[in-house]
């Protein structure tokens, strides 16, 4: 999330997450530095310090913060349709931005230590929006109709770990197949997991 001022600038957390973001793209998160993104950022080490204990808890709020601008931009885009219609193209377009996202490219190809936490043992602040975005679009197919019964809160899990590998996992498995192709096996799997009856 941007923070503006009434002046209309940024704020200095997100001058120093745009400065974090830089320096993992051009170095990896093991070896960028706070001193790095301090001297990236034009500020003091100190002034990173005081609102990040160390490099790992940057590299979250990073996360989070790259991850929400892709789920608001999706939540954005107009799309008609069943609220399953809309939830399916968000979710194929969700796990397309995240897939192609130069952050996540990097950290999966150069720190992929970095993911696995957040695979293995517990869900990151970004995480935690993307069930609360899936919860909130099946609650709205529930009540249109177009979405079959069921606990939203487990709903959207299954649909949340479902796109995961699809963003995650898919280069261990297309070998010739273009990944457009597997945006629309993920459209079909969820579209049929949610259809009633």
């Amino acid at each position: 999330m941007v923070e503006v001022s009434q002046s209309g600038e940024r704020s200095v957390d997100d001058t120093v997450l745009d400065a974090a973001r830089d320096c993992v793209l051009a170095y990896g998160v093991r070896r960028t530095t706070m001193t790095d993104v301090a001297r990236r950022a034009s500020v003091s080490r100190m002034t990173v310090y005081r609102r990040w204990p160390d490099v790992q808890s940057l590299i979250g709020d990073l996360m989070s913060r790259e991850w929400h601008q892709v789920l608001m931009a999706a939540a954005a885009a107009e799309t008609d349709g069943s609220g399953r219609s809309r939830l399916v193209s968000r979710v194929v377009a969700v796990a397309r931005e995240l897939r192609e996202h130069p952050l996540l490219c990097k950290i999966r190809d150069v720190d992929p230590e970095v993911l696995l936490p957040y695979l293995l043992d517990r869900r990151g602040n970004g995480q935690d929006e993307m069930l609360r975005f899936l919860t909130a679009a099946l609650v709205a197919g529930h009540e249109d109709g177009s979405v079959r019964p069921g606990r939203p809160e487990v709903m959207a899990r299954a649909v949340f770990l479902t796109t995961q590998s699809f963003v995650l996992s898919v280069r261990t498995v297309a070998d010739d197949v273009p990944v457009a192709e597997f945006d629309r096996e993920l459209a079909l799997l969820v579209d049929g997991y949610l259809e009633p009856g």
